[in-house]
């Protein structure tokens, strides 16, 4: 009797083992079928863990994976919100698998039918309640449905007395499968496009395409460093969530409301119908390192806002203005400072795309990318302050960008010489002159730069960067190369080091060179 007692208890935990591994490759392959049909949308079901995770996130963890991580602390968390994910779909599949044993004796169908149906249908349940899809939810059940079938038993083979068990080389075959189709699935689903995108209608794209050439002939010839027009592509992104939202142009509305006269609604038509205007415009990266890259120069196409702030009569005891996006981000600016800025809804002469905030994001001049909103649905003219995403957790993103000198690639050239380079940026102040230093900082020579873009075709007057080049020969040994500029207004870069947060990074940038 005895023996037969610890057989049953054995057999019992051998199952609930097998269950829980069985769950959770249920789990994952439910949120690899989600991916495949929604891609990276907000239909995929990571999407609100993902939000989850970005709002519930302490600030210190947050600044620290900024300063620390940069791009990595994106995928991090990316990774984390999967994880969650799968964790919480493997949870409810335990529960489905318990669920279908204890039907099973009860339906007039055998354990491969109605355990695979329990689960999917408890899949399907829980995809809808998180992102109210039925493409996703029946993305995550079918596979979580074949798979359970896989192991629950077969048409005219014996079932499992103790329910959902299996073997340790089927529980191999079974992991290798879910992981194999997790691979398919990303694959499928990265090339899931929502097209959204519109063409530029009339000569917008042609304006583009010779502010491009235009760049194309003002850049200095020296290897490694980006032109001076970067690649849409190419351009930095950060969100504070990792899958960006989908909004249609033709489904697109700008709400102006608030402390104003009169509410209004324009529609995307009527934007691009106003008083459109194609320049340069940079951005740069708040929570960026010293001499990193999330730095980019591209040509936008735009119209102002202060006639649509103007058209609402705008009041309010602040004089400032939240502008939301349709991701629930939002950001508050002087009143001011949006009268001198744009609503963008081409890019390097392309409609604006999907990651940069199609169909229309605002771009603030002189101010850090971070708080140049993205899928902005709205305008609201405050009666009080209100602190955005940023400034809550600490950071002063709206205060106007640091001046700073890149240096990114250093060439040997011939006759024993060496050629430095990068890019130099101040925001609306411009970029006056770039120095460099080949012995510490003790002494300074001019770099050449590229020629300055027409204030004209800068949005924001000097608010685009400068390529910027020096070449020397140096003594054998080590050189400390330093690089700093000097803005439109004379004022020379700081030399004191400053981590990005709160006010983003500042300082001299420094390399050795051995020759």
């Amino acid at each position: 009797m005895l023996s037969n007692s610890l057989g049953t208890v054995i057999a019992h935990v051998r199952w609930a083992g097998s269950r829980a591994i069985v769950a959770l490759l249920a789990a994952i392959v439910a949120v690899a079928g989600s991916f495949t049909v929604s891609g990276r949308t907000p239909s995929f079901v990571v999407a609100p863990v993902d939000a989850f995770v970005v709002t519930t996130t302490p600030a210190v963890v947050l600044t620290v994976a900024i300063e620390q991580l940069g791009r990595l602390g994106e995928t991090l968390a990316s990774l984390v919100a999967v994880a969650l994910t799968i964790g919480l779909f493997a949870v409810v599949a335990q529960f489905a698998l318990v669920g279908g044993k204890m039907l099973s004796p009860r339906l007039p169908v055998p354990a491969w039918v109605s355990q695979p149906a329990v689960v999917g249908a408890a899949m399907a349940l829980l995809a809808w309640l998180l992102v109210g899809d039925i493409a996703s939810a029946v993305g995550t059940a079918v596979p979580a449905a074949i798979l359970i079938a896989l192991v629950s038993g077969r048409p005219g083979g014996p079932v499992p007395e103790a329910g959902v068990d299996a073997s340790r080389r089927q529980l191999l075959a079974l992991t290798g499968g879910a992981f194999g189709f997790g691979i398919i699935s990303y694959a499928i689903g990265s090339r899931q496009s929502p097209g959204l995108e519109r063409d530029l209608e009339g000569n917008l794209e042609a304006d583009a395409t010779a502010l491009s050439q235009q760049a194309a002939d003002m850049e200095l010839e020296i290897d490694g460093i980006p032109g001076l027009v970067s690649e849409s592509s190419a351009f930095f992104t950060v969100d504070i969530n990792n899958i960006d939202p989908v909004v249609n142009a033709d489904d697109w509305t700008l709400t102006v409301t608030g402390e104003v006269d009169t509410d209004y609604t324009l529609t995307y038509d009527e934007l691009i119908d106003g008083d459109v205007r194609t320049g340069y415009n940079t951005l740069r990266c708040v929570g960026e390192q010293l001499n990193a890259d999330l730095l980019d120069n591209a040509i936008w196409t735009t119209v102002p806002v202060a006639p649509m702030l103007k058209r609402a009569g705008p009041g309010g005891g602040c004089e400032c203005v939240r502008v939301q996006a349709a991701d629930g981000y939002f950001q508050q600016f002087p009143l001011a400072a949006m009268e001198r800025g744009y609503l963008a809804f081409g890019m390097n002469g392309k409609a604006l795309p999907r990651a940069h905030g199609h169909p229309v994001r605002l771009l603030i001049p002189g101010h850090w990318g971070e708080i140049n909103v993205k899928w902005v649905t709205e305008f609201e003219v405050l009666e009080e302050e209100v602190d955005g995403y940023w400034e809550e957790r600490g950071w002063h993103g709206t205060g106007p960008v640091n001046t700073i000198a890149k240096l990114w690639t250093t060439n040997e050239l011939d006759n024993g010489r060496v050629q430095v380079g990068g890019h130099a940026y101040a925001g609306t102040r411009g970029i006056e002159t770039v120095e460099v230093s080949t012995d510490g900082g003790d002494s300074w020579e001019p770099a050449e730069l590229s020629e300055a873009f027409d204030p004209a075709d800068v949005l924001g007057d000097r608010d685009a960067w400068r390529q910027w080049q020096y070449t020397w020969e140096p003594p054998a040994g080590d050189s400390e190369v330093v690089v700093r500029a000097i803005d439109g207004t004379g004022d020379i870069q700081p030399e004191e080091k400053s981590s990005p947060f709160p006010s983003g990074s500042s300082g001299w940038v420094r390399e050795t060179v051995s020759v």
